[in-house]
């Protein structure tokens, strides 16, 4: 038990540590390579944090339960919007872009239609996730080159101020290349590195935690079911959550955002598009009436609730937050009362 106990405290504490050192490692590297935060969000963020999901459908559907990736996925995807961001926005509000409005949840909506779409039948062929698999590498690749190019626009005053200091110091021109490289190699390994070690302290620590709550809900006589649904569900999005409060609290908005789509996206698309290549699933009907609807149902409310706030004060405040952690609650509450009837 005290064991088990000291598993969270101190899987707590590095988790909060490993946060900060994972956000200032992509901090720095977007800024080195001006790369816009939202694409570093759904890039790096959002499958880095999304590592623990792929690990356990891929062995998962290795080992012969392909659905347990399906609800692996899907019930990720909830949890990252209703939970995640929910609470992030709970504590520090996050800046609403145009781009995000325009083309990112929009996306993230039409591959939840999809997703929903290829199981009106109860079946996920290999075909089928191919087809995910193909659309990942698409989607990705217009992110990359979309989010780029609206980087360039939004930052266009930054770059106009950098010219002019770039100028200004034009008497460094001379300056020895190999002092260039021994300035430029530093910081970007101190962000590879605090990147690297910061998402491997996220998985491990969330890791630990989970296994320490588990054990003592078990100790205190909890069924596998309850501690399944709650514990072992909100803690295999610790990473997404923790990550998305140390972005928003840095004060990097479109970070925090991109990591819950990017995540998202990864999810649908790689984890179930990856599980179902290894194994076609039969999805049990409750998976399309429940939770595929109540993805759907929280996506709508995402995109709704953005596109409000685009167009009102630009924030994605508190008031949001807290519809979509109710939201949560109830359906953890519909979960439960399902399962036990």
């Amino acid at each position: 038990m005290w064991l088990a106990a000291l598993a969270i405290l101190i899987g707590l504490a590095i988790l909060v540590w490993s946060a900060d050192v994972f956000i200032d490692g992509a901090t720095a590297l977007a800024k080195k390579f001006s790369v816009p935060s939202f694409l570093i969000g759904v890039l790096i963020l959002g499958i880095g944090t999304s590592a623990p999901e792929m690990v356990v459908s891929v062995l998962a559907a290795i080992e012969g339960s392909p659905e347990l990736a399906l609800g692996n996925a899907y019930g990720s995807n909830i949890i990252n919007i209703a939970l995640v961001l929910g609470a992030t926005v709970l504590i520090s509000p996050i800046i609403i872009r145009r781009g995000i409005v325009k083309r990112d949840l929009p996306l993230l909506l039409l591959i939840t239609v999809i997703a929903a779409w290829q199981l009106r039948d109860g079946i996920l062929s290999q075909a089928d996730g191919i087809v995910l698999l193909i659309l990942l590498v698409a989607v990705l690749g217009l992110q990359i080159i979309m989010s780029i190019r609206e980087g360039y626009h939004e930052h266009e005053d930054d770059m106009v101020v950098a010219n002019a200091d770039s100028e200004h110091s034009n008497n460094l021109e001379h300056l020895d290349s190999s002092e260039s490289l021994e300035k430029l190699e530093p910081s970007v390994t101190r962000g590879l590195v605090s990147l690297i070690i910061g998402m491997l302290m996220l998985v491990a620590s969330s890791r630990a935690i989970v296994w320490g709550a588990v054990e003592l809900a078990t100790l205190w006589g909890l069924s596998e079911l309850i501690i399944g649904l709650t514990i072992v569900a909100v803690g295999t999005s610790l990473p997404e959550l923790v990550s998305s409060l140390s972005a928003a609290r840095k004060g990097e908005h479109d970070m925090a955002l991109g990591n819950i789509i990017g995540s998202n996206i990864f999810n649908t698309l790689a984890v179930v598009g990856l599980a179902t290549v290894i194994a076609p699933i039969a999805a049990d009907p409750v998976i399309l009436s429940r939770d595929v609807m109540a993805m759907g149902v929280l996506t709508i409310l995402l995109v709704t609730l953005c596109v409000f706030a685009f167009k009102t004060k630009r924030q994605f405040g508190r008031t949001s937050g807290a519809m979509l952690v109710l939201f949560f609650m109830g359906y953890t509450a519909w979960l439960i009362q399902s399962v036990s009837m």
